[in-house]
């Protein structure tokens, strides 16, 4: 055989399984019939049984006979059951509770949360001074870090500080752990080999029969159902050693359990019932481009030796958003390899950028990390794409001086925020009537989010500036000057990642008013490794896989 002959050969049958899985990965009865076809995704939506959410919030005021009986239970009759009339007891739940969690009342799905509604208003009745701190009613754990309620459903944020909480296990972890909780109508169809596994607790099974208990992409996770409805609670964890400043799974069980056993029906109100949504064609421009052009979803750069045994080709447009970045052009790339053209060197922190400043685009989701994500071929990977803007013109001087280091990112739909102070990641949560979705944007500096307020529960619109593209890394020039966006969306193992490179191609083409090309497969050896590549590069920094 020729020299070189295996490593073509392997890349011939790479391209020829790009092609097969072209048409094999796509749910049925939608064919990708060309290269410039991407599709939307299946969403199911859950048939949510509020008789029995209002039948269990009953039996938890019961006891509280003086609560119970300030609860009309009976509605009146012959009106849908979307009609808040027929369900008065909800009403007035949501009038209560909207005092803490506000807006719980547009929940689509019975909001759970740790707080003892019937303790609450027993407290209120009996006079309880308004000084008395929120978190007696809610097991010890502080107040609502975040709530967001929607057509979709709901998800919240609390924490537990170091010590609190009766008969709580001491731990290692010196800081408060937060604990998250999302119930929703929609969850996402995606093709998840690893998805509904898990360990039954048998110190919960009374309280949620089919309770799965499992650690999945950084977090510890307890899925159930209840009312027909997914929920999932999660605390980010590692699953290793303890460390003062590194919570080990371990000692996050208690705590995710204590939270599990103080839930309570706490608010929510009917809708419309649901359709499934299935998969169709995504809208792109007619007109095209002079000049973007785009590799394939899932045409990732390899190494040799790798655990990552390729891409994700994934020709599915996950929302319709605009895209992160302010302005065109914008070049989505590695982060860390340079273009083949230029020897597939590796691409040093304080390097020039400028290499990756062209088209054609590629993909790098599930590129060769040591992150946990699910759809990877081998099971670990980058979580999502890196993005550069265009580099400054040599010489831009006067009123319209470029700034590189004022490239504005954006928020990409009307969403709300996530992200506690200093946290490196600050992450836009969607929740609509068809979508529930999370959008993740890194490497911006921490002081500069805080400072303008890019913190827990605040709402932004569509092409609101929520910073500039930076180079932080647990410290400023930590990694190259770029963006790193990536896609979860809601399953019944709760929030998964995706590969956002189709999303992204589809952004960019509504912000360029412009169809790209899609050119093929490259075909070329793997790159080889620097001896200079920055550590992280393999094994970077757990803040980037642990911050959600």
């Amino acid at each position: 055989m020729a020299p070189g002959g295996d490593a073509l050969g392997t890349k011939a049958l790479r391209f020829v399984a790009y092609l097969v899985a072209s048409f094999l990965l796509l749910p049925a009865g939608i064919a990708r019939v060309c290269a410039d076809e991407f599709k939307t995704p299946a969403i199911s939506a859950a048939r949510v049984e509020w008789r029995a959410a209002l039948d269990e919030f009953r039996s938890e005021i019961s006891t509280q006979p003086a609560v119970a009986s300030a609860f009309t239970f009976s509605g009146q009759r012959r009106l849908p059951p979307f009609d808040p009339r027929s369900t008065p007891a909800l009403v007035q739940l949501n009038a209560v509770t909207s005092q803490i969690f506000t807006g719980i009342g547009r929940s689509a799905v019975p909001v759970l949360l740790p707080f003892d509604v019937a303790a609450f208003l027993d407290a209120q009745l009996n006079g309880a001074p308004a000084s008395v701190s929120v978190s007696r009613y809610q097991a010890d754990f502080r107040p609502a870090e975040l709530f967001d309620a929607g057509p979709a459903g709901y998800d919240a944020m609390f924490s537990l500080e170091p010590g609190a909480g009766d008969g709580m296990p001491q731990r290692i972890f010196a800081k408060p752990v937060e604990v998250q909780i999302s119930g929703s109508i929609l969850t996402y169809d995606i093709n998840d080999p690893l998805g509904g596994r898990g360990e039954p607790v048998k110190a919960l099974a009374a309280q949620f029969p089919d309770l799965r208990r499992f650690i999945r992409e950084g977090y510890l996770r307890y899925a159930f159902t209840r009312f027909g409805v997914p929920y999932v609670v999660s605390i980010a964890c590692l699953d290793s050693v303890a460390l003062a400043q590194r919570l080990a799974c371990r000692e996050a069980y208690p705590v995710a359990e204590r939270f599990l056993k103080a839930l309570h029906v706490a608010g929510g109100q009917p809708s419309r019932p649901r359709n499934d949504i299935p998969a169709g064609i995504a809208e792109r421009p007619a007109e095209r481009s002079s000049d973007f052009t785009y590799r394939p979803s899932g045409d990732i750069i390899t190494r040799n030796g790798s655990r990552n045994p390729g891409g994700h080709a994934d020709f599915t447009a996950y929302a319709q958003i605009r895209f992160p970045l302010e302005k065109a052009p914008a070049f989505a790339h590695s982060q860390f390899y340079a273009s083949r053209r230029s020897s597939d060197k590796p691409l040093a922190p304080e390097e020039s950028v400028g290499g990756y400043t062209s088209y054609p685009w590629q993909d790098n989701f599930c590129e060769a990390r040591s992150f946990s994500v699910g759809q990877c071929p081998g099971g670990y990977g980058h979580q999502g794409q890196d993005i550069r803007p265009a580099p400054c013109p040599p010489h831009s001087d006067g009123a319209d001086r470029c700034d590189p280091n004022h490239k504005a990112v954006v928020a990409v739909r009307d969403g709300v925020l996530i992200r506690s102070l200093k946290q490196q990641a600050a992450t836009l949560q969607i929740n609509t009537g068809n979508e529930h979705m999370r959008f993740r944007y890194m490497h911006m500096n921490p002081a500069s989010l805080d400072a303008d307020g890019v913190l827990n529960g605040r709402r932004v619109e569509e092409g609101e500036k929520i910073g500039v593209v930076s180079n932080y890394l647990d410290h400023p020039n930590g990694t190259t000057r770029h963006l790193h966006f990536d896609v979860q969306v809601f399953t019944r193992d709760g929030w998964l990642w995706v590969n956002p490179y189709v999303t992204l191609i589809s952004a960019y083409e509504r912000l360029i008013h412009g169809r790209g090309r899609e050119i093929g497969p490259e075909i070329a050896p793997p790159p080889a490794m620097s001896q200079t590549l920055p550590e992280d590069a393999v094994h970077p920094d757990t803040k980037e896989g642990s911050e959600n």
